[in-house]
């Protein structure tokens, strides 16, 4: 007979193994499983086909869990599964971040706001108001150095005192204090556009100790010649000089400069070769969309504001002179008035010429501007720069839009950036690899933003995760019907939640507000 010891001990062996049983049919168990799709984890490496396990927020497992059960299982055979898209140039509008179904169905599961310098002031405050009214997809946000100028120094072409600049770099540094992801500007934009090099780098030294980054739409002056190369170098030494990564947003090379897209990116990688990354994101439309007014009428003519503007075209010297500077601005960053589209009546520049018999393009802008002021579509590049910034291994896809209701929309991109990136310059045109351009739009935005635990599928990072068709992937919207919803995003997992379902949005408000900490370093992702 075995002795009580021998007894016991045989008891506890059976207790753990039973335990370890327990565990390990628990480890088996998973609230979502991806099943058997064609897993690309964001990091450039190549496609494999993989289970994704998914607990709570986190992504558990990747690889072989033909074993484990799911409470939901979603049958990706055939399908390519990624990680969440991250669009690093977001306008955002309050009432499309409550639904983003513009985006989710891109699957964009990540912005970052406060684009070109433009938003809240108070980024803390403007992040827990969107957090109390629900978000549909995760928020971050830069600081906005454009509202940060006029706060302070107003609409006017004046020098800020040293008491202005110190408020201004208080502003900066309270914006990082509470979350902020780097800095934003549109120095191309009134009245920062105002603001000197050196004014810039004085506001901005605060910020060398955080690590971050320093986005930008880039200036382009008639004194450079309407450059955007000029443009793109002022960007690198205001990024050099504050200790941050420079990048050029909504990349291009516009007007008289088309065709030299190459020579920017060499002196980008030839900058990164030296240990000074220099990044970039870029769209994939050769029109733009701003306020007509914004890069077209003079930065002297508009000093003050729309008032003293509307004073100066009625003096008749100084109206000529706008006129001749506003062509000579069209002739150079754009590509006529056939490409500029009036968007609150759907005419274009030259209609609007033909219909009124005049023969200056920089005439007709400013007697549309003496009546109203409507934003527009404005032709700018060469399909040939665009394909190369695309295939750029540090340049991101970002879609210059954001969460947005319909009737707000009148450009394409806010409903078909990513997918017409997939769709048109990956499947139809092969100018990148499937591995290659959802890098662009994962891991490396992650990692110039810092994230550490999204933009990528793997265990322990948040489940923000994308199920596409690679066969029917494609961008719908155009100018003419810009809410033409994309195709082929079929599934979209957000903290772990479905945000779309079946290629239908769910409407759960499953996002996040994100905000950084100093641990939260830009990194050029290998």
């Amino acid at each position: 007979m075995p002795s009580p010891s021998r007894i016991t001990s045989t008891i506890t062996l059976v207790a753990a193994l039973l335990s370890a049983g327990a565990l390990e049919a628990q480890s088996d168990r998973y609230d979502v499983i991806v099943r058997g799709g064609m897993v690309i984890d964001g990091t450039g490496a190549m496609p494999r086909r993989a289970d994704v396990g998914i607990r709570g927020d986190r992504i558990v497992r990747v690889g072989d869990l033909s074993r484990a059960q799911g409470r939901d299982v979603i049958d990706a055979r055939g399908k390519i599964v990624a990680p969440g898209f991250i669009n690093v140039h977001s306008h955002a509008d309050r009432g499309g971040l409550p639904t983003a179904a513009n985006l989710l169905s891109q699957g964009v599961t990540t912005v970052l706001m406060n684009a070109d310098g433009n938003g809240a002031v108070a980024v803390g405050a403007q992040l827990d108001t969107l957090a109390a009214r629900g978000l549909a997809i995760n928020a971050a946000a830069s600081v906005p150095f454009n509202s940060i100028w006029s706060t302070v120094v107003g609409p006017r072409d004046v020098r800020p005192t040293d008491d202005q600049i110190a408020r201004m770099q208080a502003l900066v540094l309270a914006a990082l204090e509470a979350g902020a992801f780097g800095v934003s500007a549109g120095l191309d934009y009134k009245p920062a556009y105002f603001a000197t090099v050196d004014e810039v780098n004085r506001i901005l030294a605060v910020a060398k100790p955080w690590g971050t980054f320093f986005t930008n739409h880039d200036r382009v002056t008639p004194e450079s010649g309407y450059s955007s190369v000029a443009g793109m170098q002022e960007t690198m030494r205001i990024g050099f000089a504050t200790g941050m990564v420079p990048v050029f947003t909504h990349m291009k090379l516009q007007g008289r400069e088309q065709g030299r897209a190459k020579g920017m990116l060499d002196t980008m990688h030839a900058e990164t070769r030296r240990g000074r990354w220099v990044a970039g994101d870029v769209y994939p439309y050769l029109s733009g969309q701003t306020m007509l007014a914004a890069l077209i009428i003079p930065g002297w003519a508009q000093d003050g504001g729309v008032d003293a503007m509307r004073e100066r075209f009625r003096d008749p010297a100084v109206r000529a002179r706008i006129v001749t500077e506003a062509d000579e601005a069209i002739a150079a960053r754009f590509t006529g008035a056939a490409g500029i589209l009036l968007n609150d009546d759907g005419t274009t520049l030259q209609q609007f010429m033909d219909r009124e018999q005049i023969m200056s393009a920089g005439e007709a802008v400013v007697r549309v501007l003496e009546r109203r002021m409507p934003s527009a579509i404005l032709g700018f590049g060469a399909e040939a720069d665009l394909v190369q910034l695309i295939a750029d291994p540090d340049v991101a896809i970002a879609c210059d839009c954001d969460a947005a209701l319909p009737e707000r929309v009148s450009h394409p991109r806010y409903f078909g950036t990513f997918p017409r990136v997939l769709g048109r310059y990956v499947r139809e045109q092969r100018v990148l690899s499937w591995q290659a351009a959802i890098r662009k739009m994962t891991w490396l935005p992650a990692s110039l933003m810092g994230l550490p635990d999204r933009g990528r599928l793997a265990p322990g990072m948040l489940a923000d995760v994308v199920v596409f068709d690679s066969a029917t992937v494609i961008d719908q919207a155009t100018y003419t019907q810009p809410t033409a919803p994309s195709l082929g995003i079929e599934q979209v997992l957000l903290n772990g939640v479905f945000a779309m379902r079946d290629g239908k949005v769910t409407r759960v408000q499953a996002g996040r507000a994100l905000r950084r900490t100093r641990s939260m370093v830009s990194r050029r992702p290998r």
